[in-house]
């Protein structure tokens, strides 16, 4: 017998976080106060009684500053009476002798962006309710845009999805690909953009499931196989295929039938047996459907071993029986799948792990590191006093060249602008897992977040790309803008081109339809395109001056020969392997969810180790930097990205070894898909982690050097 079973989602919220900012004249008045911070909840898809979403508007939040040192001046506190408006506090002070109590400040011109201010609390809360609720309109779509409620013989929507090879998650097609029995007008579900980049492709499906009505034996169709259709089942069961439905939002599989070889070695001996009746067990609570199971019986089941015409009589069953399962929890079952005591014991065992490797080498290299900075402060104090007699070594000796700018700062100024988008992107994403976006077979919900998101983060990457680059002396800013847009998406176009190519070779549900694409192609027109622009415009108009602490010489040094080990492949390696150590056993559960039908949930580990990732990036590109210095090597700033982004070139080595020793994963087109898609993801993490390394890095070393006197 092969059981499957399924749930449904939970209704999640998020707390959001309000800021209020009054002006009135020329006089801004702005506090802050430790007592009156309160969020509202935002219900996302309440399941049980809504098709959508409808965002509560978190209440305003008066903030007030404990003291005019918030102004920039240097009083005592000022408290506000919550039944006095502003002008008559401001009266109130001065009568009190107190007229520098209040911040005043000049109403910012809308055209001048030099002198607007950000309050980037306020900015952070309202994108991410902005994320929310447009995410909320892609995600929040159930499957008919039903109630979830029904009478008794009232029809329940049942969906055929897709069928395909079980052990390659990418090679799916469309259900009636294969001769099954087919409804007379079968009529394709409309499905949103995260659907289709799923391969998800919803048709009516052939069985009649009526609220509360028990089924013995029904037959579904008469059905006469060719020799034709009797091969291509044949080729079908060889590769273990299943099928995907989904009864009222729930989804569940099958398998087509199955393959007895008993210990024969000559596949020619192989028996096919295909399934012919599927019996489906429905639990219900009141009105609502709760889980659905569904059952094969091999006993009845048609054999296909032999290439000739087979008649078979499709059938199937239905029973229903009640449930004490809230509708809310449905989908419970699927979540605690993954939060099992073995697979948590395994989780906080790889934490722990990370979290004592990292501390034992991170406190190892920091008392080295403070103890080597100590003796160079000491060192070079004395030689202050004494410079006519000695000659400055080490990494003071470098400072005339320290911040000499990089080559080629177009491409480094559009690295760090791609890393810094795709930081934000991951932070968003952690965030919307954590309130509970990502629940289970809430089809295509993550690729939804991931398009919108990155769209809209696109002015992340003009403004850290722009306002770099002109720090660096830069002349171009529009190319370099053009390069930072092509940076990440270019590459990630082009695999996709492939790839999306290949899958219509195969006809396969993973090849997008044209209107898909040109719907990706507006979004990145209309949207990522021109917040991009928008960016840069700002990050040119900031005109920040690059902070060096040194002045830097007209002439270069020459570096000193280094043996072979300082070299950049080398320490690259130094450099990646220990981030790579505190993240790879979650790689595979994450590779098994990914690449495989199991499911993930446990997004806060997830966000625990992703800290523990950029933390330890961080400090081991530092030390690195530290060590570079040490020896006369003045040229850090690309060494510190290569450094800090290695990391990305360890997980595709891991991505050899799970494909080819943990997965069953087989043929061209899915051999393609997996490494076509992590090269980019692994890309992505090269940038991200490389972004990290070096603004850790430039952190460090404006810090040494502002701690000594350069000349």
């Amino acid at each position: 017998m092969f059981a499957f079973c399924s749930t449904e989602a939970l209704p999640t919220s998020v707390d959001m976080e309000g800021a209020l900012e009054r002006g009135e004249g020329n006089v801004m008045v702005k506090k802050r106060s430790k007592t009156i911070e309160q969020a509202a909840p935002i219900f996302i898809g309440e399941a049980a009684s809504s098709t959508g979403c409808h965002p509560q508007t978190p209440p305003l939040v008066v903030t007030t500053v404990e003291s005019v040192a918030d102004c920039g001046m240097d009083d005592g506190p000022v408290k506000k009476k919550p039944d006095m408006d502003d002008k008559q506090r401001d009266i109130q002070a001065i009568k009190a002798g107190l007229p520098n109590k209040t911040c005043l400040r000049r109403r910012p011109n809308m055209f001048d962006l030099m002198s607007l201010q950000i309050d980037l609390k306020k900015m952070a809360g309202l994108f991410l309710k902005l994320v929310l609720t447009i995410l909320t309109v892609f995600i929040g779509v159930e499957a008919d845009g039903s109630n979830h409620k029904y009478k008794e013989r009232e029809r329940v929507p049942l969906y055929a999805n897709k069928v395909g090879p079980f052990h390659n998650p990418s090679e799916t097609y469309r259900y009636y690909d294969l001769p099954f029995c087919a409804p007379d007008n079968a009529k394709d579900k409309a499905e949103d953009l995260g659907e289709v980049l799923n391969g998800d492709r919803l048709v009516d499906a052939p069985y009649e499931l009526h609220f509360r009505v028990d089924k013995q034996t029904e037959i579904l169709c008469k059905k006469r196989l060719s020799r034709k259709d009797v091969t291509q089942l044949k080729t079908a069961l060889s590769k273990d295929y299943y099928f995907q439905m989904y009864y009222d939002d729930l989804p569940f599989w099958g398998f087509l039938g199955k393959v007895e070889k008993e210990n024969k070695m000559d596949p020619s001996e192989y028996k096919y047996l295909l399934f012919k009746h599927i019996h489906f067990e429905v639990s219900y609570n009141n009105d609502r459907v709760i889980e659905i199971n569904v059952q094969t019986d091999p006993n009845q089941a048609v054999d296909i071993t032999e290439d000739k015409e087979v008649e078979v009589d499709f059938t199937y069953s239905v029973n229903w029986k009640e449930s004490d399962v809230p509708f809310e929890k449905r989908m419970e079952k699927y979540s605690k799948s993954s939060s099992m005591p073995q697979h948590l014991e395994i989780h906080w065992f790889s934490i722990i792990n990370s979290c004592v490797t990292v501390l034992l080498l991170t406190g190892f290299l920091a008392t080295i590191l403070m103890r080597v900075l100590k003796n160079d402060f000491i060192k070079y104090s004395h030689d202050e006093e004494s410079i006519d007699d000695q000659e400055e070594t080490g990494w003071k000796y470098i400072h005339g060249d320290v911040f000499r700018f990089p080559k080629h700062k177009s491409l480094f100024s559009a690295v760090l602008g791609s890393g810094s988008q795709l930081l934000t992107l991951a932070i968003f994403i952690f965030l919307l897992a954590l309130v509970g976006v990502f629940y289970p077979y809430n089809r295509g919900a993550l690729f939804t977040a991931l398009v919108v998101i990155y769209a809209l983060t696109s002015g992340i990457a003009g403004y850290t790309a722009t306002s770099t680059y002109l720090q660096l002396e830069g002349t171009n800013w529009v190319r370099n803008l053009l390069l930072t847009g092509c940076l990440f998406c270019g590459p990630l176009f082009l695999t996709f081109s492939f790839l999306n190519t290949v899958a219509i070779a195969y006809s396969a549900t993973a090849a997008l339809p044209f209107g898909t694409i040109l719907v990706i192609l507006l979004i990145w027109t209309l949207v990522t395109s021109p917040l991009l622009v928008l960016g840069g415009i700002a990050g040119k108009n900031s005109k920040t001056e690059f902070q060096a602490p040194c002045r830097t010489t007209k002439y270069p040094r020459e570096i000193p020969s280094m043996p072979w080990y300082r070299g950049t492949i080398p320490q690259m390696a130094m450099a990646g392997f220990l981030p790579f150590s505190a993240i790879y056993i979650e790689l595979y559960y994450i590779f098994a969810s990914v690449w495989g039908h199991k499911i993930y949930t446990i997004y806060s580990v997830l966000f625990i180790v992703f800290i523990i990732l950029i933390i330890v990036t961080a400090f081991i590109t530092v030390a690195l930097t530290y060590f570079q210095l040490a020896v006369e090597d003045h040229e850090w700033w690309w060494r510190s990205i290569l450094c800090g982004g290695s990391t990305g070139v360890f997980i595709f080595a891991y991505c050899l070894y799970y494909y080819y020793a943990r997965s069953d994963m087989s043929g061209f087109m899915q051999t393609s898909f997996f490494f076509g898609y992590m090269a980019c993801i692994c890309y992505g993490f090269f940038l991200m982690l490389g972004t990290v390394g070096y603004r850790a890095s430039l952190l460090f070393v404006r810090h040494i050097y502002c701690s000594i006197k350069c000349e």
